[in-house]
């Protein structure tokens, strides 16, 4: 099993999610972990938005992963927002984002955040798997996609 999926609640997956821009994009990303966590939606969102303005978290190829440190939370926590229309976010190769898999971690929790986004930067280079979530019309679909997708491993 991947670490993503067992950090991924299926109530933080959204499906044809209607967004302008950026930031509703992330406003809606803190509504979702607000839900999950009981954690202060303006809390998240500042973290998500404190994040970005150190750099996009647009990897490109349609895909962002938001992400950012909040106080109160025990363990990471995923959400995936897929949007009906793509929009703009900075990403590298310019193209507009539709995917984002965004991630809250602990406010100290610095291993176990690098751990995470690495994965999620190898799940999400992986094109057949990002086209498969960018195909799903059904969260419990994306859920099992994710679910399922195994990491490479390093040799022991």
């Amino acid at each position: 099993m991947n670490r993503i999926s067992q950090l991924l609640p299926a109530g933080n997956i959204v499906v044809a999610l209607e967004v302008r821009d950026k930031s509703a994009a992330l406003e809606a990303a803190a509504a979702v972990f607000s839900n999950s966590t009981g954690l202060d939606k303006e809390k998240i969102r500042a973290s998500l938005a404190a994040r970005e303005q150190m750099g996009s978290t647009g990897l490109g190829m349609g895909v962002a992963i938001p992400h950012g440190r909040v106080r109160g939370i025990k363990r990471a926590v995923a959400a995936i927002l897929k949007l009906v229309r793509p929009i703009a976010f900075d990403a590298p190769d310019g193209r507009p984002v539709g995917l984002l898999v965004a991630l809250l971690v602990p406010e100290f929790a610095t291993q176990e955040h690098l751990e995470v986004l690495s994965e999620l930067a190898q799940m999400l280079s992986d094109r057949e798997f990002r086209e498969r979530l960018l195909l799903a019309t059904t969260g419990d679909t994306l859920g099992a996609h994710v679910a399922a997708w195994e990491p490479i491993r390093p040799a022991a």
